[in-house]
């Protein structure tokens, strides 16, 4: 397995599949990606690639077009 170390925290990074959630106007979305997530805090680096797919969502659920998007459950503000 490839380790790889945060520059700032010099920690441990390794790659994880993890949940992402985006927000677009009044919608959110929630996407399964690859991260490279430090061991020690937690931050999670994203390729640009993976960067440039977010930025497309989001500009998607701004814009409700949301067709190609499954449907699942609601979302609820509490407080």
């Amino acid at each position: 397995m490839l380790l790889l170390y945060l520059i700032t925290s010099g920690s441990a990074v390794v790659i994880k599949e993890v949940d992402k959630l985006l927000r677009g106007g009044k919608h959110t979305a929630i996407l399964k990606v690859s991260a490279e997530v430090c061991l020690s805090c937690g931050e999670r680096l994203y390729s640009v690639e993976t960067v440039r797919k977010f930025a497309k969502i989001r500009q998607q659920l701004q814009r409700e077009e949301t067709q190609e998007f499954q449907a699942r459950g609601q979302s609820f503000r509490v407080g």
